[in-house]
């Protein structure tokens, strides 16, 4: 008796059906003829939905059965960097074709975010506040955005718009650029929060040495310190709140605009590793406004050395302890022995003052880097890993 190429079909009203004929999970044999697929089940490709669906063949796959290889989704430009990986200046080719107009637009995107968009935003809440709680709102806007006679009030406002840039930068490298947000971190693509405790640790031992070195120097006369330990009082007590809970995040919030995003965009532009630095740290100095040469140039130098070592250690973290260290340190003198205005105002910098902040910037560099080699932190992406949305536009 010739078996019947398929199995009868089960009685209406009954979802199931005999077993599958053995060995189980294969199709039935067919009577004669060639097959109208395959003589297996195919095995699952990486092609295959969430849901476990196999494309038929001669479909078009669905939008959830696209490849997201690198090479399909139009990563990686270049075979080498298909290969080992994309550096962490060199992330933005991995998006939306890496084009050197997407990183220009998103450098004044940037430019327009921190000087107009997020003060503006984060003025409202303070207004609101002043009216519902009856005050002169024009006056209090106004005492409120002085940053020479500053207020709590003030340092908070200063560093929530500032700490706006981490969302901004996000938005900008989504839907601009087509990464996900957490390619501005690191290589990893997270935040390394094993490799930033230990940062912590080492900015502390980095100081140990600057204050070593400001001993053997010159004393130089600041004017901005009195000498004398200030009187403990209700607004240096809010000071005090303000900058311990809200400066880590204008930190973190410079180093994911100037040594994340914008070292990113320079080198989408021109692929130099030292370009991407230089160019990121002139704008981090020129941002700070009017200042004296020397401050300037120990602004320059700080920001080449946290983009260093952002390309050595692949994220942003090392700059991060960096910077939050050295905010606390200068709003915490500022609030013990001078005032907040000439910490957020500094004026009559002198040469003298270079080699110690030299030596500490230089000392947590090599420090940050030698623990990096050690933990086995790797400076360039997994090629496997970045994957970038189609482009929309």
């Amino acid at each position: 008796m010739t078996q019947p190429p398929f199995p009868p079909a089960p009685p209406p009203g009954r979802p199931d059906g005999p077993p599958p004929a053995e060995p189980f999970g294969q199709p039935p044999a067919y009577a004669a003829g060639p097959p109208p697929y395959t003589s297996t089940w195919p095995a699952p490709s990486s092609t295959s939905s969430s849901a476990g669906r196999t494309p038929v063949p001669g479909q078009q796959p669905g939008p959830d059965q696209r490849p997201t290889s690198p090479t399909s989704a139009g990563l990686a430009p270049s075979g080498d960097d298909h290969r080992e990986g994309l550096p962490y200046h060199l992330l933005l080719r991995g998006g939306w074709g890496g084009s050197w107009w997407r990183s220009l637009v998103g450098i004044l995107c940037l430019a327009l975010g921190m000087v107009l968009v997020l003060p503006f935003l984060m003025l409202v809440p303070f207004v609101v506040y002043y009216a519902a709680t009856g005050q002169e709102v024009a006056s209090s806007v106004t005492r409120l955005v002085d940053l020479t006679n500053p207020t709590p009030a003030s340092l908070a406002y200063l560093n929530l718009a500032l700490a706006g840039l981490i969302p901004f930068c996000w938005v900008i490298i989504r839907y601009l650029h087509g990464l996900r947000p957490r390619w501005l971190s690191s290589i990893a693509p997270r935040l390394r929060w094993r490799y930033l405790l230990v940062c912590v640790g080492l900015s502390f031992a980095a100081l140990i040495l600057t204050l070593v070195v400001a001993a053997l120097l010159p004393q130089q006369a600041d004017t901005s310190l009195s000498g004398e330990l200030n009187e403990f009082t209700p607004r240096i007590r809010d000071f005090m709140l303000v900058v311990l809970l809200l400066t880590p995040l204008q930190a973190a919030a410079e180093e994911y605009a100037f040594r994340g995003y914008l070292l990113q965009a320079f080198g989408g532009m021109f692929r130099s590793p030292w370009v991407a630095v230089g160019a990121s740290s002139l704008i981090f100095a020129l941002a700070h406004g009017a200042q004296d040469p020397p401050i300037f140039f120990d602004r320059f130098a700080f920001g080449v050395v946290a983009g260093v070592l952002v390309i050595v250690t692949g994220g942003l973290e090392a700059g991060i302890a960096m910077h939050v260290l050295n905010n606390w340190l200068a709003f915490g003198f500022a609030l013990a022995f001078g005032d907040m205005g000439s910490a957020l105002n500094p004026t009559g910098g002198t040469w003298w003052s270079l080699p110690t902040t030299l030596t500490q910037s230089l000392s947590y560099l090599a420090l940050a880097w030698w623990v990096a080699r050690r933990m086995g932190l790797t400076t360039r992406t997994d090629p496997a890993v970045l994957a970038a949305p189609q482009a929309r536009v």
